[in-house]
Formats: structure tokens, sequence, C-alpha cells
């Protein structure tokens, strides 16, 4: 059993900015109206941009959430992480080792991983990461996911996470939106990973506002 205390953070509204789903607005603009809306944590996603891209935009968000207190984390690479100063990475199961991310980037860093399965939640390095998205959920556009696990998959995932680290906080991932969520909050989830929900809205303040109610109403 882990004895290590994961490094708080707040996963119960955490967004993921990806530019593909931003209907082509400006970053910096994005991350404001959703900070306002009440999101609790904030990853950039980009699987397609260059190196130099990936800190460029990076650095463009980490301005941006200069007023917030929320903290950035980078999807997988761990050296843009390092290079613009972000708070974290997630990480997959075919990115780098949390392990060699912990080393990299220090104790204080936030470290999560994306667990799609039992398989995954037994070999998930529990001594070493702060949080664990456990999914695809749902069907979405954000990503391709050869198969669904659904709630009760979620469950089934979270039941062996929990067996061994009661205290790391689990958040589902995939197809989120104000239309499932207190489904997915009410099945033992910590929090949702939400793109297209938050970033894809006319109105992304308003559209986090209203994920932001749905969630305090489901957890405490």
């Amino acid at each position: 059993m882990s004895e290590r205390v994961p490094n708080h953070c707040d996963i119960s509204l955490y967004a993921i900015l990806d530019p593909h789903r931003t209907r082509g607005r400006g970053l910096s603009d994005l991350v404001k109206a959703s900070a306002d809306g009440g999101i609790t944590l904030l990853q950039y996603r980009d699987k397609d941009a260059n190196t130099r891209t990936l800190v460029s935009n990076a650095e463009i968000i980490l301005k941006a959430l200069e007023p917030y207190a929320i903290p950035l984390l980078i999807n997988d690479r761990v050296d843009v992480a390092l290079a613009v100063g972000a708070q974290g990475v997630h990480v997959g199961q075919l990115d780098m080792k949390p392990s060699d991310a912990r080393r990299l980037l220090g104790e204080d860093a936030i470290i999560g991983l994306t667990v799609k399965n039992t398989s995954n939640a037994e070999d998930a390095p529990l001594d070493v990461i702060d949080y664990a998205c456990i999914g695809g959920i749902y069907s979405t556009l954000s990503k391709e996911n050869p198969s669904n696990i659904g709630l009760d998959g979620w469950r089934d995932v979270a039941s062996v996470l929990r067996k061994s680290a009661p205290e790391l906080p689990l958040g589902a991932i995939a197809g989120i939106d104000e239309s499932n969520l207190e489904d997915v909050l009410r099945n033992g989830a910590d929090g949702s990973a939400i793109i297209s929900a938050i970033y894809m809205a006319d109105d992304v303040t308003a559209a986090t506002q209203h994920l932001k109610s749905i969630t305090k109403a489901c957890v405490s």
C-alpha cells in the first residue's frame, strides 16, 4: 500500500485546453474566461504542435493564469513543463513514465496519469502520481478512443486504485458535458476532465459556471 501523500490538486473541474477544440479563438482569452467561470486545474494539450509552438503557447497560458491560483499541467511533454515553469504534467500509458517525470520535475510537481483499465490500475505507480483520470468514459471528438468503458468500467477501475490509495483523487475523462456530468460525479469521481463543453461553448465563462454549479452540488 502506498504511504505517499499526493501533492494537493483540486481536480473537481479540470479543464483541458486543446487548440484544435477552440473554434479558432485566442488561448489567452479562453483561459481567462474559463478561470473566471471556476475551473480548478488546467491542462494544455496539443499532440500536433512542434516544440517551439508548445513552449510559446504554454507561456501564453501561464501568463493568462497569473491572477488565478490555478495550476497549469502540460500533457505528456516534461521538457515543455520544465521550459516554461508549469506546475506539472499529465502523462498517458505510452508517455514518459511517471517515475521519470517525477525525477525530472521534482517532488513538488503535480503529476497525473491516465488509467484506462484495471490492468493499468494495478500497475499504477501510486507512490509517484498525485491523481489519476480514468477513461475514456464516453465517446468524444477530442481524441480517438478504441473503446469506452462507461460508468461501470469507471467504477471497476476506481475500486482497484482506491484499495491501495484511498486518498488519491480520481477523475473521469472523455465525452463529459452538462448532460452526463452529474452521473459521473454521483458514481464516485472526485472530478471530471472536460474539453469541448468548456472551450467549444459560445460563452465559455457561462458554460464553465454551469458545469461548476453541477460539480458543487455533487462533490463535497
